[in-house]
């Protein structure tokens, strides 16, 4: 799964690295420790062009009778995308930046486990694949604004995550972009064959603090290898 990860790269950095065409969001606090429900950039396409906006990190269906659920509904299976998630994979899927996620290593003996930071070898950000969804309270005025939710799609843990998880995010390399954004692209088998493991060969990772565990902790101390001060 994928429940924490880092956002800093500014929406200008991100404009550049995706080619989107343009920015429709306030930029949002750079963090360390992005958690569920925080709102988070996304690229999605409309009308053939990128655009990046901001994002609920957890999908809120358009029939949910609360946002709640949202909570529950941060990362979706590869595996169900096109049964529990279908009319979001065929028409509303994106790609949700970051600069590197956690995953936490279960310690034999202990009831502590041991986070480590993952990120790209290069320093560029990675393309985390997801789908959106907007929703508006039925609670609400008929004129209320609509909620805007993604939720990032996992999938088996490549040779280096799996030391410690067996489960990823779906990293998607650039020449994958145009044809999951295309919104008219609506063909399942070639969707579903995008989304398997990241090459561990691009990839790094090492154990940080146990500080990250908690969102009340947001900076740039919690990316610091552990024991490297």
């Amino acid at each position: 799964m994928c429940g924490r990860f880092v956002s800093t790269s500014p929406t200008a950095v991100l404009a550049d690295f995706f080619g989107v065409a343009d920015v429709r969001t306030e930029a949002l606090d750079e963090s360390f420790n992005v958690a569920p429900t925080d709102p988070v950039y996304a690229v999605a396409e409309r009308d053939g062009e990128r655009l990046l906006g901001s994002y609920r990190w957890g999908l809120v269906p358009h029939w949910a009778k609360d946002v709640k659920v949202g909570a529950r509904m941060i990362n979706a299976r590869s595996e169900t995308l096109a049964s529990k998630f279908r009319p979001a994979f065929e028409r509303r899927r994106c790609l949700v930046p970051a600069d590197g996620f956690y995953e936490w290593e279960k310690v034999e003996g202990s009831k502590t486990k041991q986070p480590w930071f993952i990120r790209r070898a290069d320093g560029a950000p990675l393309a985390f694949a997801a789908l959106w969804e907007t929703w508006r309270d039925p609670a609400g005025p008929d004129d209320a604004a609509l909620l805007r939710t993604c939720t990032i799609v996992t999938t088996d843990a490549n040779d280096l995550v799996r030391r410690i998880h067996d489960r990823m995010p779906v990293l998607l390399p650039a020449w994958r972009w145009d044809a999951w954004l295309d919104r008219e692209n609506r063909d399942i088998d070639a969707l579903r064959a995008m989304l398997v493991p990241a090459d561990p060969r691009e990839m790094e990772m090492h154990p940080v603090s146990t500080r990250v565990s908690s969102v009340r902790n947001n900076d740039g101390d919690l990316i610091t290898p552990l024991n490297s001060k």
